[in-house]
Formats: structure tokens, sequence, C-alpha cells
């Protein structure tokens, strides 16, 4: 089933040709500022040490009614790197918007101003595809020099769009000291509009603004994340506006949840509705029956079902064949996007019922969740769709009242009295398992006891596993060469799985290799053989690597190597940040073991191994790292259980002490000497 139109793209019915109301005092042009001594001389900013740039000033003017918008910018250039702003790149749709007014200068720290000359912003061709082109205006501020101030401004006319409610983007990639954010909506939507009544002049007629499925838009909305104290004003004027001050840079943090849930930003939409309870009752109602239609169980859908079952098998049986069957279509989200033409000579089209998928063999992993939905009800067990927000892109948030949120679905499907969530949608995935976007995330389902919201369940991390385990054989001088075998289930194997689908063996092993790269031993390099069981999601991927290389130092009498060989480099997260600002999003949790042995070069042996180590983490992780030497090799073995994914920043420096914890132990060193003499006595 193809993913409904989100309410802030809705197709609306008409374009104003209204004025902006006279009491609207919006068009307020931002210009260009004479700077003050402290702005000229400044070298840093207190407020964010370190930083290679500041925002002085950010103003942004948006105009529905005139399909306008103005944006300006002061920036303070305060490092080397921070020249990088001097080029600056202008998005846009080509058949609707209009970029104009493009003034620039650079000011230089003893007040000498360097224009932009108009003759040098270029036209840049961003993207391309059958209905939309996207441009770019790109220009390079002149003579920026370290201490520069960075002033420029620009206008769009979006004439070619019908109406589009801006979003505020408070946060940017350098600190931002003052900016100022005003917008004018359509005359019956502003803030001290009294009927609301939604009738626009059209010519000589007169009509009401509409959603895609001809419901009257009455309401302005908007969905924000603000600093504390923060908030949207509404002006006498008849606009909505907002001043803030000392935004901090855009998080960089290792394991953030998706940056668009944690930016602070303002998304102003117009809705048919104000009201929470209403807008998703009325939705859920509306995608229960879209969905009931499309994955209506047919005769030809009854014929295909009974072609792979039998009367005799169990319901897991069933709802295995069954899976088996549509994960083995042609899964269109995954394979070569095809042209228009190719489409037509395939009879390939756009499936409005899950009927069509399956006559087509293919579909977009929704048809196919849909079609596996009405192939489970076919063979007579209960099925029910579940649509939720993927996490890789964001949580659902019933306050943002758009159902376009919700992205992807997932099946319930009753087996022997109990729901099994399933994740046909997901191409190479194993009957059980279900992708990490689509657990502990929330939505929408239905269910025996009808429509409700919904949340996921968590991933078993004992199911997701990395086992690497290999012979290396080591020379007096530390050259190392052998082979190690990493087998893989749960989530770790569907990605890798996942990527060949999309990619060619070369292209699929190059990028194996660069995840090896920062992995093994310095002086050690790991290349992919080949892989073990990558057509088959229902066994262990083994991927077989070769290594070879030098690792360690040597002495006189003694050869020093790392401890553990896959985690002597690895960057281990949270150990150098003292702080937490953001919550800790790692997307499942997993098992990572591996099992090294090491044979000896002739005449040393083992003076030093690391210490059988165990660190606890009740309820969250287990370290565990143990050797055994024999005469002429050593095993390290070392595993790492996480059964955590997401957790809040106050349990940040119980995090960061397991993990400082376990890279100490990490880091122990196994070391070889000359052995004695056979009779020495030694």
């Amino acid at each position: 089933m193809r993913t409904r139109l989100v309410l802030s793209s809705l197709v609306l019915c008409f374009i104003s040709l209204l004025a902006v109301p006279a009491n609207a005092q919006f068009n307020r042009k931002a210009q260009f500022q004479q700077p003050t001594d402290e702005e000229l001389k400044m070298t840093s900013d207190p407020k964010a040490p370190g930083a290679d740039a500041v925002y002085l000033n950010v103003e942004e003017d948006d105009n529905d009614p005139l399909h306008y918008r103005s944006f300006y910018f002061r920036i303070k250039v305060l490092t080397e790197k921070g020249k990088e702003l001097a080029t600056v790149e202008l998005p846009y749709v080509n058949s609707v918007d209009h970029i104009s007014n493009i003034k620039a200068r650079t000011i230089h720290p003893d007040g000498k101003v360097v224009p932009l000359e108009d003759k040098t912003i270029e036209d840049v061709l961003a993207a391309k595809s059958k209905n939309v082109k996207i441009d770019r205006k790109v220009f390079n501020l002149p003579s920026v020099e370290v201490g520069s101030i960075l002033e420029y401004q620009y206008e769009i006319d979006y004439s070619g769009m019908i109406y589009a409610p801006p979003q505020w983007d408070i946060q940017r990639k350098y600190s931002v000291r003052k900016a100022h954010y005003q917008f004018a909506p359509q005359g019956s939507f502003l803030p001290n509009g009294k009927a609301h009544l939604n009738v626009y002049n059209l010519g000589d007629t007169k009509q009401q603004l509409g959603d895609y499925k001809g419901r009257i838009i009455s309401s302005l909305l908007w969905w924000y994340k603000l600093p504390e104290g923060s908030q949207v004003q509404t002006s006498s004027d008849g606009f909505y506006w907002l001043d803030v001050a000392d935004i901090p840079p855009i998080p960089d943090e290792d394991w953030m949840p998706p940056i668009e849930s944690v930016l602070l930003k303002v998304h102003f939409y117009y809705n048919y509705s104000a009201n929470p309870q209403q807008f998703w009752g009325g939705e859920a109602k509306d995608w229960t029956k879209d969905v009931d239609h499309f994955a209506e169980p047919t005769s030809a859908i009854h014929d295909a079902v009974n072609k792979l079952i039998t009367p005799a098998d169990k319901d897991e049986d069933k709802a295995r064949k069954l899976y088996a069957a549509v994960e083995a279509l042609d899964n269109t989200d995954y394979s070569r996007k095809r042209t228009e033409s190719e489409m037509k000579v395939l009879k390939i089209n756009v499936a409005k019922r899950a009927e069509d998928t399956l006559n087509q063999k293919n579909g977009n992993s929704e048809d196919i969740a849909m079609l596996y939905m009405a192939m489970v009800r076919a063979a007579g067990l209960q099925a029910f769709a579940v649509k939720v927000v993927p996490r890789d892109k964001g949580f659902f948030d019933t306050s943002y009242m758009n159902f376009g949120q919700l992205r992807d679905t997932v099946v319930l499907v009753g087996i022997d009295g109990k729901a099994k969530l399933l994740d046909p949608g997901e191409k190479m995935c194993p009957f059980g398992t279900v992708n990490w976007r689509h657990s502990s995330a929330s939505g929408f389902r239905q269910g025996t006891d009808g429509l409700g919201f919904a949340n996921t369940p968590r991933q078993d991390y004992s199911k997701n596993t990395v086992d690497r385990a290999g012979d290396i054989t080591v020379d007096a001088h530390g050259a190392v060469t052998g082979q190690i075998h990493i087998a893989m289930t749960g989530q770790e194997a569907l990605q890798w799985r996942q990527t060949a689908l999309r990619n060619d063996e070369a292209e699929l092993k190059k990028q194996y290799d660069r995840t090896l790269e920062n992995i093994v031993p310095q002086g050690v390099e790991g290349h992919i053989d080949h892989f073990v069981g990558l057509d088959d999601p229902d066994s262990p991927l083994v991927a077989v690597v070769n290594v070879s290389g030098s690792m360690g130092t040597a002495t006189a009498k003694r050869l020093l190597l790392p401890g553990t060989f896959f985690e002597a480099r690895e960057a281990v997260p949270f150990v150098k940040q003292e702080k937490r600002l953001m919550p800790i999003d790692m997307h499942y949790g997993d098992v990572v073991s591996e099992e090294i042995t090491y044979h000896l070069p002739q005449g040393m042996r083992v003076e030093g191994a690391p210490a059988d180590t165990r660190i606890p983490w009740a309820g969250h992780a287990t370290y565990a790292l143990k050797s055994v030497s024999q005469p002429s090799t050593v095993t390290v073995s070392r595993a790492l259980s996480r059964a955590f994914d997401m957790l809040k920043p106050d349990e940040y420096d119980a995090l960061r002490g397991f993990y400082q914890k376990m890279a100490a132990a990490d880091q122990q060193q196994l070391v070889l000497t000359t052995a004695a003499p056979a009779g020495s006595g030694n």
C-alpha cells in the first residue's frame, strides 16, 4: 500500500491571490548592519569556547499570502576552519521556488568592506527526478580571513507552490547569539482572526482551503522544541514571531537519537482539526479502512495461499510458508530502480490492492507487508497491521498532528493464541526477526479490541550476535598471518545482506573491508575473502577474513602484542566524553565475542597475558575477558553482552564508568619472551 500523503505537503485546492492584511506590518526586511567594535575585535566566543565561528544574527521572515520568504545572516569567523562558511549553497526546487535579491559582503577586522559581485553567483544542478528538479545557488563570499564578518541575505518567491507554512530551524552548526523569526499566515488564520471562515477570493469566486481528501482546513498549528523560557508569540500586527538568544550548536555526540528528534525548531502547518483526540481518532479510522481494503483476501489470494499451505499445517508452519513466499518477491525498495519504460514493458503498475502485488510479483516494502497480511488472513489466521515511526527517523509524537510521521508497517500474526510481530517488508529479514528500526517503536495498531496506540517490543539482545574466531600465526618480529571467521546473526547479518542487495560483490567487499580497517590492530590489514550464507537469511552469515601485517613491538628478548585483537584499535565510545546532554540510542542490544588463538614463534613463550576480568553492570551489560596459555599457543577470549539500547542522559555516569573499565581491560598486552633452553633449570 502506497504511503499516504503527509498533511504538511497536501495538494490544496487553489492558490490564494489575497494581499497581506492591512494590519500585518510584516514586510520588514533585515538590513546590513554596521559592526560594533566588539564584533570586529572578537577572537573567540566565551559562551562557546573553541568554536570556529559564531552566528551573530539570524533573521527569517515568512509570508504565506504573498508566497515570500527572506533570510538574513551575520557570521563571525574565528578560525581557519570557520572560513568554510564563506561558501554558501541555497537549494531550491526549480519549478516552485525563485531565489532573488542575493546580497553579500565580507567585513575585515579593520572594518574594510568587500562586497559580493553578482557575476560570481552560480546555478548548480543538485538533483533531478521525473517530476522534481532541485537546483542550488552557490556563491563564495570574497576575501575572507580569520576575524572577518560574513553578511548575506536573500529572498525566496514560492508563488509556484500552494501554501508553504515555514519550519524555523533554530539550531545551526555553530552557536547563534540572537535570532528573530516571524510568520504572516493566510488571512483567516491570523492570531487575532475572529471567524476563521477559511474563505478566499479566487478571481470572482470564493473558495475554501481544503486538504487532499476535501476536508476543510480550519486551523493553523505549530509543533515545536524550544529552549526553556522561549515560546512563539502572537502579534497585534497579525503575525507570529519568536526571539531567541544564545542557542547552542547542533549537538554532536556519539550514539544520539535521530537528529531531527532533538533539534530545536518550530514547524507550522495547516490542519483540518486542532483537537488531537479528534484528529488521531479520525486518522486511525481512515487508515484501518484503507488497510483492510488494500489487504482484502480476494479469490486470487486464496488460490495462491492454498497452493502454499496444507490443512494439516500448524499455525506457525502456515505463517512461515507464507512469509517465505512474500520474501521471495522482488522488493523494489532493495532492487535497482527501474525506468518508466522498463516498468511498462514489465507491466509494473502502482499497486492498489494486495492482489496487484501478488500478480506483479513485486512491490515496495509497504505493498509486500500488506500482501503478507492478506495471505495470512486468507489462511484463516488473525493478522493486524501496525504502523510505526521508524526509529532511525524519530519517535511518534501525538502533539504533531501529522499522520505522515508514521511510515513503516509491521504485522501482528496470531499463532497458537499468541501475537507474533513480523517484518515481511524487510527483505532478507528472518521469520521472527524485526529490523531494529521497528523495535521499541511507537504508532498505531489494529487488534481484536479495535484501534489503539502501539509500542513494539525491544530487541532480544541475545539474538543479535557477532562471533569472531580465528587462528593467527606470529613470528619473532611481530609479523602475523591468519584467517578469521566472523559469524553474524540478527541485525548485523540483516544489515550486510541488505547491503549486498544494493551493491555488486566488489562494492560489498570494499565496504566490509572498510569496517575491518577500524578494528584490526595498527599495522595489520584484514580483507574479506568470501561470505557464507549471504543468500540464506535463516542461517548465520559468516565472513571469512584473511589478515596479515605486523603488530606489536619487538625488543631484544620480548615481543609485545595487543591483548585483544579486534579491540586494540576500535574506538570505545563514551570514554573521553565527561558530560552528556543528549539521550543515548545504541539501536539494539547485542552480544559481541571473539576467540583468537595465537600460534607462538618457535623459541618463545608467554610471559604475560591479559588477566581474567569480569565487569558486570547489573541489568544492562556484562564484559568478560579470559586468556589460556599452552606451550606453543595462547588463546584470548572476550565477550561483551549489552542488553540495553536506549538510556537517558542521567544514566550516563554509570554507562561511562562501565566503558572506561572495559577500555582499560582491552588495553592489556600479551607479552612473549624468549623461552629458556631445555634443562637450564630456569
